[in-house]
């Protein structure tokens, strides 16, 4: 059973290549870092977020968000997933519900999201306090090409298609999403400001990173569950 539905809008993937050993000791222990041809990956993903609402419900919030992430498999089997590192999110209420429901790692940031001449304006500042460092993501990306699909098993497939969530709650805690295939169109992108990585005790990678985009995307999330 479904408990929130939602929309996610003007999604920018930037990825960049990292050796697994600078991950693997920053997960749990039931956790593993999921590699692509020996490479691990850390990716910082914005997006807005829109008409979030819970099973039933006729009023829904919006608000658009910005994370680190790298990918990762529990250690005794089980599908490839998400973990965050830090999700930076524009509204109160909506880090206090998530970070209560899901133990998932959500800080309140300033965020803006605008549309201009087919191009898209994201900048998130999230002020730093005694427990939290600051972050700063700034970025206009662009879509460039015609929506594609993605081969199972290419490395573009191991970025963007990734339907599960793991957090370092103890027991670990789960969350499943589910959605169409991410309609993916190649993307130019000036990131401005990028200090995500520094706010979360990383080096920033060198190299320009894999990018994708991707317009608009229809997204259910099912109750969080225990990792048995």
């Amino acid at each position: 059973m479904d408990l929130l539905s939602m929309r996610w809008r003007h999604t920018l993937f930037a990825h960049w290549p990292v050796d697994p050993d600078l991950v693997e000791p920053r997960l749990p222990d039931r956790l593993s870092v999921a590699t692509h041809d020996g490479r691990a990956w850390l990716g910082v993903v914005s997006f807005d977020m829109t008409d979030i609402r819970p099973r039933g419900s006729p009023i829904g919030l919006g608000f658009p968000e910005v994370n680190l992430r790298t990918y990762v498999e529990p250690a005794d089997g089980g599908p490839r997933g998400v973990y965050f590192f830090t999700l930076d999110a524009a509204d109160r209420l909506g880090v206090a519900m998530a970070r209560l429901g899901y133990r998932l790692p959500y800080h309140y940031a300033n965020i803006s999201v605008e549309e201009r001449d087919g191009a898209v304006d994201y900048e998130s500042y999230r002020p730093a306090t005694a427990e939290t460092p600051g972050a700063r993501f700034e970025a206009t990306y662009r879509p460039t090409g015609e929506v594609r699909t993605l081969e199972p098993g290419s490395l573009d497939a191991f970025l963007v298609e990734n339907y599960r969530f793991y957090t370092d709650d103890w027991p670990v805690v789960i969350g499943d999403i589910d959605h169409d295939p991410w309609p993916i169109q190649d993307v130019e992108a000036e990131i401005r400001a990028n200090t995500m990585f520094e706010a979360c005790g990383f080096d920033h990678p060198d190299g320009d990173p894999i990018l994708h985009y991707a317009a608009d995307l229809d997204v259910t999330a099912k109750p969080p569950a225990v990792l048995r």
